[in-house]
């Protein structure tokens, strides 16, 4: 079965959710990322026992940043899920995607954008 996602995705992949830091999330949106979604396995099913956990409250952190700094929290968001939801994830990054287009570019990516027109 072939999922469909939107073409402006990136995935990278983690051992486990776990070693996701709040600076890779912000990094993302400094190098123009206009939105971040964090998708773990199921809480409390963790493989390495609370990496789950340990990500949302850092994707949570990054959302008051990024709620503090005037980007908006709400283009970042953790969803859980299990390995055989494949269909769930497809569909969670179409939500994000549309949510993300409905918010507009980010602040930071729209300044690199005209900082590297200028240039």
């Amino acid at each position: 079965m072939r999922l469909k996602c939107p073409a402006n995705f990136r995935i990278i992949r983690l051992p486990c959710t776990g070693k996701i830091d709040i600076i890779h999330i912000l990094r993302a949106f400094e190098k123009g990322a206009d939105g971040v979604y964090v998708v773990g396995c199921m809480e409390g099913d963790c493989h390495f026992n609370s990496g789950n956990f340990r990500a949302r409250k850092r994707v949570e952190q990054a959302a008051k940043i990024l709620d503090q700094i005037g980007v908006g929290g709400e283009r970042v968001k953790m969803y859980n899920l299990s390995s055989g939801e494949g269909p769930l994830f497809a569909e969670y990054s179409i939500e994000m995607d549309e949510k993300i287009k409905e918010l507009g570019p980010s602040p930071i990516g729209e300044a690199l954008r005209k900082q590297a027109d200028a240039a």
